[in-house]
């Protein structure tokens, strides 16, 4: 986040004096405290100042990045999941690959007839079917995916960061995020690097508003 002179001076004067009230860092400004108002707001809602009532404004301490690194440890799953992408185990190999192009995703969800996550399907599993003689309408996806407990998966409310972890150390292009239950797990979206670079991007750019 870019800060402007002003609110660089506000910051300096708070450190020295602190804890100090908005009227007396408008004193010191020479300005008057409607004019510092949204100053004081954007620093209070960016981390650098705390205010407390009756007693004044205290500097934090964190600096930029240290304010970037905690606002990023806050994001959830579910805030930037997208739809799932998901078939049946009885579904044909051959309708899998026409899913996987038209949607364009790199992973596809396998379901049972309850819709309880059972497998997952890469463009790996795909093309190693696609290498041979084997009629590829009659071959069902279950014969093909990988199944339970071999899938690594994530919940809504996980934080962004463990997943991008799970991805990194599986290496693989995106996670099932679900919603566990005594039944089994229902697919309730997806998370890909896609995702988490889209959450950084988004991050990077508030910094700088």
């Amino acid at each position: 986040m870019e800060l402007s002179n002003r609110q660089e001076q506000i910051i300096q004067i708070v450190k020295d004096n602190g804890p100090i009230t908005g009227e007396n860092i408008a004193d010191q400004l020479n300005l008057t405290r409607a004019t510092l108002r949204p100053d004081l707001a954007i620093l209070t809602m960016a981390g650098f100042l705390d205010a407390r009532p009756r007693v004044g404004y205290f500097f934090t301490g964190k600096t930029g990045s240290e304010l970037f690194t905690e606002k990023l440890k806050k994001f959830k799953v579910d805030e930037y999941q997208s739809r799932p992408i998901v078939v049946e185990e009885d579904v044909s190999v051959y309708d899998a690959i026409c899913a996987m192009f038209l949607e364009d995703v790199g992973t596809l969800f396998v379901t049972d007839q309850h819709s309880f996550l059972t497998g997952v399907l890469s463009r790996k599993d795909l093309l190693r079917a696609s290498i041979g003689n084997q009629d590829l309408t009659s071959v069902p996806v279950h014969i093909i995916m990988t199944r339970m407990p071999n899938i690594t998966v994530c919940e809504p409310e996980d934080l962004l960061l463990d997943a991008a972890q799970k991805l990194i150390e599986k290496q693989i292009d995106g996670l099932p995020v679900v919603q566990p239950s005594e039944e089994g797990m229902k697919v309730v979206g997806r998370l890909t690097k896609t995702n988490i670079t889209k959450a950084l991007v988004e991050l990077a750019r508030d910094q700088h508003l």
